[in-house]
């Protein structure tokens, strides 16, 4: 079956006050769990703020609203109430969500538990096609939705999206409830409403694609500066920063330190839709790199740990608590049929690898999981496991210095 019209009759926006507030009256008498889903404009705008908000509820139907010309949600956030919501991947929208009105109080994550269920792919046109025999096509997932108005194709692909959740709930749950995974699921989508899914760095400059190709201390406060005027210039105008000036343009103007105006623009490398209109900003800037005695360290101080293939050197006796841990934690994943990741992620066990509680006990390796803030599931699963190959480990570090001596 192929859904590719709309679900009920002509599809609009709602984009005023008195529109959405009808809406929210139809909502708060429709019945069951709410499906919810938001389009943003990444790639496109600077901010991540929804500027589709899509809600389907039965006995009520499908709403699409326009989230910049309505403002605050929380009318519908009160008259939805304490009933479960249902999103697919949950993680991207709960913030946009959030920043309007929008707080779920409960949750049924369809992608998070199609993950828990093993499923070989967990996009949601996918599992649609999978579990409800119906073929969605995502040719606009990645558009502009901040465009206005928005196309008719556009709001039948977001109203099918959002429409589908509750039946998609249904068959999901279902086969949670046979696999025995319900606990486990309830968990994880308590863990990530908890979540603050915001990224605050102390640098993010430091994130510039290619920024560890750069060497000397001059040229990384060039690119600093570089990135902050970008930084700057996209919020004050709303665009995404990589549609003004590639950060493959930044590290080349970093990396060639140039003596003028005229040799900035003169590099080759220096491109991008803004490079020459706003050339005098990105001048200015690179000249503060060039003349601060504010020069930034080489690598800034983190709490990453080194690439697991370092470890042998770095950290021999951590190389080998962290291969046997995780060797046995991908036979677990096998034996539950959930993926590795979703079993312990693999920082987690990498930082319990790296500094071990001591001694090592199962109950030590569960109070350090839970610490590092590890579910209760996984703890129940993993805790022992690790324990053993810790202890396994020490053992065969032990017997390797024994025939060496």
């Amino acid at each position: 079956m192929v859904k590719d019209s709309a679900p009920h009759g002509t599809i609009s926006v709602i984009d005023s006050r008195d529109q959405y507030l009808d809406a929210v009256e139809l909502i708060r008498a429709g019945h069951g769990p709410i499906g919810i889903d938001a389009e943003r404009a990444s790639g496109f705008k600077y901010s991540q703020r929804a500027y589709l908000i899509q809600v389907f509820r039965r006995g009520a139907g499908t709403f699409l609203f326009d989230p910049p010309a309505i403002g605050d949600f929380r009318e519908l956030n009160d008259a939805i109430g304490d009933v479960e919501w249902i999103l697919h991947a949950a993680s991207q929208d709960l913030t946009c969500l959030r920043e309007v009105g929008l707080n779920p109080p409960r949750l049924f994550d369809t992608e998070l538990a199609a993950r828990l269920l093993g499923l070989p792919r967990v996009g949601l046109g996918t599992v649609v096609e999978e579990l409800l025999g119906i073929h969605l096509a995502k040719e606009h997932s990645a558009a502009d939705w901040s465009t206005r108005p928005l196309p008719h194709p556009w709001l039948v692909y977001a109203a099918l999206d959002v429409e589908l959740l509750p039946d998609l709930r249904d068959a999901i749950q279902k086969l949670l409830d046979e696999a025995n995974k319900t606990t486990i699921a309830a968990e994880e989508f308590a863990a990530t409403l908890a979540r603050d899914f915001r990224i605050v760095r102390s640098e993010p400059w430091r994130r510039l694609s290619g920024v560890h190709s750069i060497r000397g201390t001059r040229n990384l406060a060039v690119a600093r500066e570089l990135w902050q005027a970008r930084d700057d210039y996209a919020r004050e105008i709303d665009v995404a920063p990589g549609r003004l000036v590639p950060d493959a343009s930044i590290v080349a103007a970093a990396k060639a330190l140039p003596e003028t105006k005229r040799d900035l623009a003169a590099l080759k490398e220096f491109s991008g839709r803004a490079s020459r209109s706003q050339l005098d900003r990105w001048w200015e800037a690179a000249e503060r790199g060039l003349t601060t005695e504010d020069l930034p360290v080489l690598r800034a101080a983190t709490d990453t740990l080194p690439p697991p293939r370092a470890w042998s050197e770095k950290n021999p006796e951590a190389d080998k608590r962290l291969k046997l841990a995780r060797a046995a934690i991908a036979e677990l994943s096998d034996e539950l049929a959930i993926p590795v990741e979703n079993v312990l992620t693999p920082d987690t066990l990498r930082r319990i690898a790296w500094q071990p509680p001591q001694p090592v006990s199962r109950e030590a390796v569960e109070s350090a999981l839970e610490d590092l803030g590890a579910r209760r599931w996984q703890i129940e699963a993993t805790a022992q496991l690790i324990s053993e190959a810790f202890v396994d480990a020490s053992q065969v570090v032990e017997l390797a210095a024994e025939n060496d001596s």
